[in-house]
């Protein structure tokens, strides 16, 4: 049987890249979607070396017409696409009252209208085919208005699990599901880097369990919710926050 095929959105870095290489190491041919092309061409060469198992696409996630162009490529180069992983992301902390209209447009065009294009992109050609699952990566912030990431992230984060349930209703008589995944704060390198010790120290603190989320763990549930038998799994937000967020 032939692999699967999944595209990572934003998986040159962070999140993404951990979640691009967990797909690939469960047997995914991995189509590793992101701006920063360089990045994306660097750790596709890591993972595969000749390109037949991951390959790199210039994803600009604000444009329609550059999701389409990457279904189009995937289809020729390997015939099939099975999941999409909605994962672009971008942040800046304003406070709420000094955050400007540029700001707060970039910030919803890469976390949110991103999730918009692609799952119609996406899903529509998962309706066609019978069966597709879609993955957004959404946020704590997007639940509880998580004051330390930005309200425009917040807001963004918000819809997208907004417009994960819509788009779960209208197109799981196709065969296919979509589900959110919403982390609270993971032990990143850009956590550390962005977040003074101090600071970070007092986070850490306020989480029930004690200790920031594994980026690792958040890309197994990605694999799951993706998988084949994951049918009965849809329009859900999975909570993974260490009990920061109850409901």
């Amino acid at each position: 049987m032939s692999k699967r095929v999944v595209l990572v959105t934003g998986a040159a870095r962070g999140l993404g890249e951990t979640v691009a290489r967990r797909f690939h190491h469960a047997g995914y041919k991995v189509a590793l979607g992101d701006f920063a092309f360089d990045a994306a061409q660097a750790l596709a060469r890591e993972l595969s070396s000749d390109g037949s198992s991951a390959y790199a696409i210039r994803l600009d996630v604000t444009s329609k017409a550059d999701f389409e162009a990457a279904r189009d490529t995937l289809l020729d180069r390997w015939g099939a696409i099975d999941a999409l992983v909605n994962n672009a992301g971008t942040s800046k902390v304003v406070p709420v009252m000094e955050i400007t209209a540029e700001q707060f447009d970039q910030v919803i065009d890469v976390n949110l209208r991103s999730v918009l294009f692609g799952c119609q992109v996406f899903g529509q050609h998962f309706a066609a085919q019978g069966a597709g699952r879609i993955v957004n990566i959404a946020s704590l912030a997007g639940q509880n208005g998580g004051s330390a990431t930005g309200a425009h992230y917040a807001a963004a984060k918000g819809g997208a699990i907004t417009l994960t349930k819509v788009f779960a209703r209208d197109l799981a008589a196709h065969g296919v599901t979509v589900n959110a995944i919403s982390p609270g704060p993971l032990d990143l390198p850009i956590v550390h880097e962005s977040v003074p010790a101090d600071r970070l120290e007092k986070v850490i603190a306020g989480i029930p369990v004690g200790r920031l989320g594994s980026a690792s763990y958040i890309a197994d549930v990605a694999v799951l919710l993706a998988s084949a038998d994951a049918y009965f799994a849809n329009g859900a937000c999975w909570d993974v926050n260490g009990g920061l967020f109850m409901r």
